[in-house]
């Protein structure tokens, strides 16, 4: 599938941006969904994922209470709601996706088949 993700910019501390995703190519409902971050000079890292049916949500501790991740199927998109943004979300956030027969969901990078081109947010102090 290719993954095409959106929606970053420069924001205060505090602040609040919508990360969209949008993916072509396959049958995006047989994708369990990954949003991941790397921040300059890191290692890339895991935001959240969500199962193909969205049942299933897990989160960085880092950012748990605070983003929220979901997707819509019939518009062959997953979405990353980043409330409360602090300096030290500051990042690239990629979105990824994996295929998966069940409703399952996986938080290391290398279980993520497809990636998109990465959007970058930068909030401020």
């Amino acid at each position: 599938v290719q993954l095409q993700a959106s929606g970053g910019g420069l924001v205060q501390a505090g602040d609040s941006l919508r990360l969209s995703c949008a993916a072509s190519g396959r049958t995006f409902s047989f994708y369990a969904m990954g949003w991941f971050r790397q921040a300059p000079g890191k290692e890339r890292e895991v935001v959240a994922a969500i199962s193909r049916g969205a049942t299933v949500r897990n989160y960085a501790e880092s950012v748990l209470g605070r983003f929220t991740i979901s997707r819509d199927n019939a518009k062959n998109s997953v979405y990353l709601q980043m409330n409360s943004l602090k300096p030290e979300d500051t990042a690239v956030y990629y979105c990824a996706g994996r295929t998966t027969y069940t409703n399952s969901v996986r938080m290391s990078a290398d279980d993520y088949n497809d990636w998109g081109q990465g959007t970058l947010v930068t909030v401020s102090s």
